[in-house]
């Protein structure tokens, strides 16, 4: 069961990339008041956490329909996190989205999607809960969105212990593994395939 549970999480964990997430959330809720701040903290982890336990529910009935098995989505879903993570990976290359003009809340866009429950998040909690079911990939995904929240609402005093470089380290750390997930995503789903 323990082995189950940090198998689940730890994928999760790397895909939700809260720390990694640190430096574009302080520069995007810059200049607000602290509880300003906290609204946003509230508003984006509850839509991201949302959002995933959506998919986990419902996405294999629509891969269903659409007539994609989970095998074509593994294949699938680890050749988008390798490209997420190489492009993450390269010199130059940053996770940094600028917010469309005129935008007042950055609650839902772009902190609920796609900077916590991105493609990675999405793909990884679809295959972990066929691995190792929904309810331990659920007690999974709420411990990251738990996790994401109190690391959003300390992101300042994290960001000042770790400092910049020491965040885009953790990053980086965080992106080679997600590289690593999706090669294994990618050979289960062809074992699948052909097995």
């Amino acid at each position: 069961m323990i082995r189950q549970f940090i198998l689940s999480f730890i994928p999760l964990f790397v895909a939700v990339d809260a720390l990694g997430n640190i430096p574009f959330f302080i520069s995007l809720t810059s200049g607000m008041a602290p509880k300003q701040r906290k609204t946003v903290v509230n508003e984006s982890v509850s839509v991201a956490g949302l959002l995933a336990v959506l998919f986990m529910l419902i996405g294999k009935w629509v891969l269903r329909v659409m007539g994609i098995t989970v095998s074509d989505f593994k294949i699938a879903g680890g050749i988008l996190l390798l490209v997420i993570s190489v492009n993450l990976l390269l010199p130059g290359k940053n996770k940094f989205i600028k917010l469309p003009e005129g935008q007042q809340s950055i609650g839902i866009f772009p902190l609920a999607t796609p900077l916590i429950t991105g493609p990675a998040v999405l793909t990884t909690t679809l295959i972990m809960a066929d691995h190792f079911g929904i309810l331990m990939t659920l007690v999974s995904l709420i411990l990251n969105m738990l996790i994401t929240w109190v690391v959003f609402l300390g992101s300042g005093r994290i960001l000042r212990l770790i400092g910049e470089s020491g965040s885009r380290a953790i990053s980086k750390v965080s992106d080679i593994l997600l590289a690593a997930i999706a090669v294994m995503l990618i050979r289960q789903g062809i074992a699948e395939v052909f097995c």
